[in-house]
């Protein structure tokens, strides 16, 4: 059973560089490899490093966000600074969200569970919150022994 809780959360902002997604929302596997060349490039440039050096903590965001009817996808972090590299400022509600708990041997591994588990496994069950739309992302935390571990954050409202 996947870990899930239902949080508050205050708003904030992550600093993203980010891609446009041009597969179909419902292609899976078009989607997951647009992904992952763009988590490869984002390492291969050495963008992630670049936004890490101006992070104001050790959280690496991977979010999603519809911006003028067009799928992003952006690495992010959060912090008060500027990179010539950013493509954009992403504001995070204040909101409740859907936070999914999950560990995995890579960080693009851990976005992959995260995501999935979110969206396939806990959102589906629930009855009491849904989705909002807005920015979502898995919150890459940190690494403990040979595993990364994170949150996938999902603003949600309570239903009825």
């Amino acid at each position: 059973m996947t870990q899930y809780s239902v949080e508050q959360k205050d708003s904030f902002t992550v600093l993203g560089i980010g891609t446009e997604l041009k597969s179909d929302y419902t292609d899976y596997e078009g989607i997951s490899k647009e992904k992952s060349e763009f988590w490869d490039n984002v390492h291969e440039n050495g963008d992630i490093e670049k936004l890490k050096s101006v992070a104001t903590n050790d959280y690496l965001f991977i979010a999603n966000e519809a911006v003028n009817n067009k799928m992003m996808h952006y690495a992010g972090v959060m912090t008060e600074e500027s990179l010539p590299e950013a493509t954009r400022a992403i504001e995070f509600p204040e909101s409740d969200y859907l936070v999914v708990k999950g560990e995995a041997e890579t960080e693009k591994a851990l976005s992959e569970l995260l995501t999935g588990s979110a969206f396939g496994e806990v959102l589906p069950q629930l009855n009491d919150v849904a989705y909002q739309g807005g920015p979502n992302a898995a919150v890459i935390m940190g690494k403990q022994e040979d595993n990364y571990y994170g949150e996938m954050w999902i603003p949600v409202v309570k239903q009825s």
